[in-house]
C-alpha cells in the first residue's frame, strides 16, 4: 500500500509493520470483519422476525400452535453445531433438488447414487461458470438464513414467554372498549410485550455475537479463519513477512473486539430498555419513576 513496502527486506520497525499489516491477506482480514458486523445487522432483525411468527403461532390454536412450539421445541433442542453441519447442506440439496426438477425434467438417472448427489448443471447453486462473488454471495445468504433460523426459535421462545407475561387485564380491557382480538393484540399486548422480552433478547444478542465464529463451519472465511492464517508461523520461502508464531496476539485481538463491542452492545442495550419502562408498570419503570422524586 505505501511506497517504502516495495522491498520488505529493507524495512525494520514500524515501517515493516505498516507494511505488514496492509498486505493483500491483511485487507481479508479486515474485510471479514465488515462481514461479520454484516451478518449480525441482518441476522438479527431476521432472526426477531421468525421469532416473532414462531411465537405468534404458539399461542393460536391448534393446528397452528404445533407448528410454533415444535419449531421452539426441536430447533432449541439440537446443538448449533450439528443443526449448522445439517441444516446448511439439506438446505442446499433442497434448492438444487427443486431447481433439478423444474429444469431439467428429462434426466433419467438417480439423483442419490450413493453417498453423492447428483443433479444436472443447471440445477447447481450458484452454477460452475458463475463469478466468484456469486459464490460468496451465496454461502453467505445461506450461513444468514442458518443463524435466522436456530436464534429464531430462541427469540420466538422469549416473545412467547413475554406475550404471556403481559397482564391478562390489559387484553380484557382493551375488549371492553370495543376492539377486536386483533386490534388489541396489536395496539395492547405487542407494545407491552418488549419489556419483557428485552432481558432475554439482550441476552440473545450477546449469545448471537460470540457464535459468529461459526461461520468457518459454513465455509465463509471470518475473522477467526483469517486470524488463524496470518498468525501461524511464515518463513521468508513462502511470504515477503516472515515472522513466528503470532496467533496467541491474533486470537487476542478478536478477544478485546468481541469485548469492546459486547460493552457496546450493553449501553445500548441499557439505553433502550430504559426508554421501554419508562412509565411502565414493572420493577424498571418504578425504579425511574422514585429517581424523579
Amino acid at each position: 500500500m505505501f511506497s517504502y513496502c516495495a522491498d520488505p527486506d529493507t524495512l525494520s520497525g514500524l515501517s515493516w509493520l505498516s507494511c505488514y499489516l496492509t498486505t493483500g491477506k491483511h485487507m481479508m482480514l479486515y474485510y471479514s470483519l465488515g462481514t461479520v458486523l454484516l451478518l449480525l445487522a441482518i441476522t438479527a432483525p431476521a432472526a426477531l422476525a421468525f421469532g416473532f411468527m414462531g411465537a405468534m403461532s404458539a399461542r393460536t390454536r391448534a393446528p397452528f400452535s404445533w407448528f410454533g412450539k415444535a419449531y421452539i421445541a426441536l430447533v432449541r433442542g439440537i446443538p448449533d453445531i450439528a443443526f449448522f453441519l445439517f441444516f446448511v447442506i439439506a438446505l442446499d440439496q433442497l434448492f438444487e433438488w427443486m431447481r433439478h426438477k423444474a429444469l431439467c425434467p428429462d434426466w433419467d438417472q438417480p439423483i442419490r447414487q450413493g453417498n453423492d448427489f447428483v443433479v444436472c448443471d443447471a440445477a447447481k447453486l450458484p452454477l460452475s461458470n458463475a463469478s466468484q462473488w456469486v459464490h460468496e454471495v451465496y454461502g453467505f445468504s445461506l450461513a444468514v438464513l442458518t443463524f435466522a433460523i436456530v436464534f429464531g426459535a430462541f427469540a420466538a421462545n422469549v416473545l412467547y414467554g413475554a406475550m404471556r407475561a403481559v397482564p391478562r387485564g390489559q387484553m380484557e380491557t382493551a375488549e371492553a372498549y370495543g376492539m377486536s382480538q386483533r386490534q388489541s393484540f396489536w395496539r395492547v399486548l405487542v407494545p407491552q410485550m418488549w419489556v419483557y422480552a428485552l432481558p432475554g433478547l439482550s441476552n440473545l444478542w450477546m449469545v448471537l455475537i460470540k457464535a459468529t465464529p461459526l461461520l468457518f463451519l459454513l465455509g465463509v472465511e471470518d475473522i477467526v479463519y483469517w486470524s488463524r492464517e496470518l498468525g501461524g508461523s511464515k518463513t521468508a520461502r513462502f511470504t515477503a513477512y516472515p515472522h513466528a508464531d503470532w496467533r496467541m496476539w491474533y486470537f487476542f485481538g478478536l478477544l478485546v473486539f468481541y469485548l469492546l463491542f459486547t460493552k457496546f452492545s450493553e449501553v445500548v442495550l441499557e439505553r433502550i430498555m430504559a426508554r421501554l419502562t419508562h412509565g411502565q408498570a414493572t420493577s424498571g419503570g418504578e425504579a425511574q419513576r422514585k429517581a424523579t422524586i
